[in-house]
């Protein structure tokens, strides 16, 4: 969580929403990490969850991420809750809940859901104070303005 967290920092550094992913092989190497993209990307799809995801794919060779792990500073949306179930990963860890828009428990629960082939494990909480307060430092200073 600790790589995701400066993952996060560093997108909310580049004026994008601070979310921060990585995604973890089987035996716990890191396989990718990314932050969110999408207003320098101009790409509405560019959340930190799908490119470390797609990243992971790339260095895998192969769309299924089978054992691995997707770690996230926010509770994923349905966009990336939806990738990260159709990418077979074996678990979802992450911080902050997401009240308006999470859909890995909080507003939806795409996930387990009981109609999908594939249901991730799913670890809430971790490090969920630190995850919440780099977003609520970014929105705070974005209100000021």
């Amino acid at each position: 969580m600790r790589l995701a967290l400066s993952e996060a920092v560093a997108a909310g550094d580049r004026g994008e929403i601070p979310v921060g992913a990585v995604v973890l092989g089987p035996l716990g190497e890191v396989l990718s990490a990314a932050g969110n993209d999408r207003e320098s990307a101009a790409d509405p799809t560019a959340h930190a969850e799908v490119l470390a995801l797609r990243r992971a794919a790339a260095a895998r060779g192969e769309w299924r991420l089978g054992g691995c792990t997707l770690v996230v500073t926010l509770e994923p949306c349905t966009m990336c809750a939806g990738a990260a179930v159709l990418a077979r990963v074996e678990r979802i860890v992450y911080g902050a809940t997401d009240e308006k828009g999470g859909a890995v428990g909080s507003l939806w629960d795409v996930v387990r859901d009981r109609r999908l082939n594939h249901r991730p494990e799913v670890l809430m909480g971790v490090m969920g104070e630190e995850c919440g307060a780099v977003l609520k430092r970014f929105f705070a200073t974005r209100r000021i303005r």
